[in-house]
């Protein structure tokens, strides 16, 4: 190797050396705020081992000791929940695999940023595998005064997947063989201000969350084209009527327009005037339309033991 080649390769060694130590910051804070358009620096190695410290703790189910690192207003706001979330598990082993401390520039804080796999169980039996992104808060205290988390379960989880079930339909279509996701337009609450305002005979709330002329199927077969008018008598029959649900489930078939079906399970009782009661356990399945109202009704019931 000649002494030409050699110094070649040396000022090839030395030159992204001499670049690195140039380079003071990179990127910048985006969020609105006092740091906004400011850089992004090195932060301390001292904060991440703090995080350390106190993910080790977590893993072997100390709470104590875990919060210890946290910043006395942190504790004062988490700290019967992470208490409450050690007694109900028998193993969580957080496993960081990448992590480095960085600040914004006028800051005094430094920001952990920590990629993980968490393995969790509780004391139920559930089980739970995780990808993390976290951002751990150090203030300059060396206190972690806050973090946020965000995360991705692994597919063959027991629970917490976005998606799940399978969609049949009554005949085959191109929705066939879909998975089912929750839906979260209101349809809970609105469900609950239904039940609410039926229990308390309030025809004209009632009628509020249907569109008129809604389709409602009886468990005995029958259909009616239920209109806003029609509640205006609904309840004259009745003297006591107490609705109530064991579940609310609002679901969508996955990948399709908004409008979604929920199934309402629970017991209902109706005391009429003549002194009749009507006691079952029901299930209804209210389906909402693009614009949020129930378009369509189908009840089952189950006679109760004697």
């Amino acid at each position: 190797m000649t002494m030409k080649v050699k110094l070649f390769i040396l000022a090839m060694l030395i030159f992204p050396t001499l670049q690195a130590q140039k380079i003071k910051s990179a990127g910048k804070w985006m969020g609105e705020g006092e740091f906004l358009n400011q850089p992004i620096l090195l932060g301390d190695d001292d904060a991440m081992e703090t995080v350390l410290k106190a993910i080790e703790a977590y893993n072997a189910g100390n709470s104590e000791l875990e919060l210890s690192y946290y910043s006395d207003e942190y504790k004062k706001k988490n700290g019967a929940f992470t208490k409450e979330w050690h007694e109900t598990t028998t193993k969580l082993n957080m496993k960081p695999w990448v992590m480095f401390p960085i600040r914004i520039k006028g800051d005094d804080r430094t920001q952990v940023l920590s990629w993980s796999v968490e393995e969790r169980e509780w004391k139920n039996g559930s089980k739970q595998k995780q990808n993390l992104m976290e951002i751990f808060v150090v203030n300059k205290s060396g206190e972690i005064s806050g973090f946020n988390q965000w995360r991705r379960n692994y597919p063959d989880n027991e629970f917490g997947l976005a998606t799940g079930g399978k969609f049949f339909g009554k005949t085959k279509s191109e929705y066939t063989g879909r998975k089912l996701v929750f839906s979260n337009r209101g349809e809970t609450e609105i469900i609950e201000k239904f039940i609410k305002a039926y229990n308390k005979k309030d025809s004209k709330t009632c009628k509020t969350f249907f569109i008129d002329g809604a389709i409602v199927e009886g468990s005995d077969g029958s259909s009616t084209a239920f209109t806003h008018e029609m509640w205006n008598s609904y309840f004259d029959s009745y003297s006591e009527i107490l609705w109530n649900p064991y579940d609310i489930v609002p679901l969508k078939i996955y990948n399709t327009d908004p409008a979604s079906g929920v199934s309402v399970q629970g017991r209902e009782t109706r005391t009429l005037k003549n002194g009749d009661v009507w006691d079952k356990e029901i299930v209804d399945y209210f389906y909402f339309n693009l614009d949020g109202k129930i378009n369509r009704v189908v009840q089952y019931e189950r006679s109760l033991n004697k």
